[in-house]
């Protein structure tokens, strides 16, 4: 197979792959969850809170201050 063709299967991930994914899913559903409860800002920025992950997140991109 070149590189020009598709893949007809999907790549399979190891399991630490498969743990790692799952730990990841769960620290997302446990952050997203807190951020549901906490009040909105009044005059913030519309959307979801750019610091939820820990970073500052604008339009898909991350920048880390600390």
């Amino acid at each position: 197979m070149d590189a020009t063709t598709p893949r007809t299967e999907p790549r399979r991930r190891s399991a630490a792959a498969e743990r790692a994914l799952a730990e990841a899913a769960s620290r997302r559903a446990k952050i997203d969850a807190a951020v549901q409860v906490m009040p909105r800002e009044r005059g913030g920025r519309s959307g979801p809170e750019p610091v939820r992950y820990g970073d500052w997140e604008v339009k898909g991109i991350a920048s880390d201050f600390s």
